[in-house]
């Protein structure tokens, strides 16, 4: 196990940071092309899909296990929104505000929060959801509270694309944006900071033996993943025109660990695929049956499990090996 862990990583390094995210941009906008009636779930796939890319460096990279990563999506939403509504409809400029407000957030709560492990961990970051959901819910002026934030309308982009009903702009918009946040998780990765990280999850009492400072290592990874989750709240609330205050749900943290689950951990490729998947297997079960869709969520957690990914690329190197040999 061990052998195939350091092969993978190994892999990992050498594969160039920008095909994966460009392979992804040319499906996105594959889809966008054959498929113009489909628009808004298409943005809806690119944004769960870095907020999930998001999630993996905490959890796959960084060995973390938190259910409060839609914390800081929430806040990007919420901080997009209000400074549309209070100060600027410019776009570029929300994503930069609530990359800040995702990452400030991520660094005030993880100086304390990295500090545990394991279950103390996991529940203390349920804890920080569940606190700044109270928040939003009780700052009624700023959040709109359970009527959600609306008061707001965006600028066009760059001065000149202007969001239309169709979603055809705010679409490529997102598509984007995801390109370039995949692209620079994937850089992070693969940078002599990432592989730390990855060697702080594999064995952490040898990595610090080593002299690498664990703490730091860990909150850097812990910042830059809130800073991409606060992009990808603002994404939410740009596109949609609305934040609702279940954007800070706990409920939506734990949907996008499923998400990763069915993708697969640690590669970040594999969150790109578990979101494209879940949001798939949701809109089209729900519209067959609205009451019960989460069978088939359920049924493909169960194949994960019992076949997790990691087994299927396994065999894929193996093969791979067989056919060089």
């Amino acid at each position: 196990m061990q052998l195939f862990s350091f092969r993978s990583a190994n892999a990992l390094a050498q594969a160039p940071a920008w095909r994966a995210p460009l392979l992804t941009v040319i499906v996105a906008g594959l889809a966008w092309v054959l498929f113009p009636d489909q628009l808004g779930l298409l943005s809806h796939i690119a944004i769960m899909a870095l907020l999930v890319v998001s999630l993996d460096l905490v959890v796959g990279v960084a060995g973390l296990a938190t259910l409060g990563h839609g914390t800081f999506f929430g806040v990007g939403a919420y901080a997009a929104g209000i400074f549309a509504g209070r100060v600027s409809g410019d776009p570029l400029l929300g994503l930069v505000v609530a990359m800040g407000v995702g990452a400030s957030l991520a660094l005030i709560t993880g100086l304390f929060l990295l500090r545990y492990q394991g279950f103390t961990f996991l529940m203390l970051t349920v804890a920080v959801v569940q606190i700044c959901a109270n928040l939003a819910q009780k700052m009624r002026p700023w959040t709109g509270g359970d009527d959600g934030l609306s008061n707001f309308t965006m600028s066009p982009l760059f001065g000149v694309f202007e969001f239309d009903l169709e979603g055809r702009i705010g679409a490529l918009y997102v598509i984007a944006v995801l390109g370039i946040g995949f692209w620079l998780a994937k850089r992070l990765v693969q940078s002599p900071f990432g592989l730390a990280v990855r060697g702080v999850h594999e064995n952490r009492a040898r990595m610090a033996a080593l002299g690498t400072p664990v703490f730091k290592r860990l909150l850097g990874m812990y910042v830059f993943a809130g800073a991409l989750a606060g992009v990808a709240g603002a994404l939410s609330a740009q596109i949609n025109g609305i934040v609702a205050l279940d954007s800070l749900s706990f409920a939506l943290s734990a949907e996008i660990l499923v998400m990763l689950i069915l993708g697969g951990t640690g590669t970040l490729n594999g969150a790109v695929i578990g979101a494209v998947v879940f949001t798939l297997l949701h809109h089209t079960a729900a519209s067959i049956n609205p009451y019960h869709w989460l069978f088939v969520i359920g049924g493909a957690l169960m194949i994960v499990v019992i076949f997790p990914p990691r087994q299927w690329r396994a065999l894929w190197l193996r093969f791979q090996a067989r056919r060089t040999a």
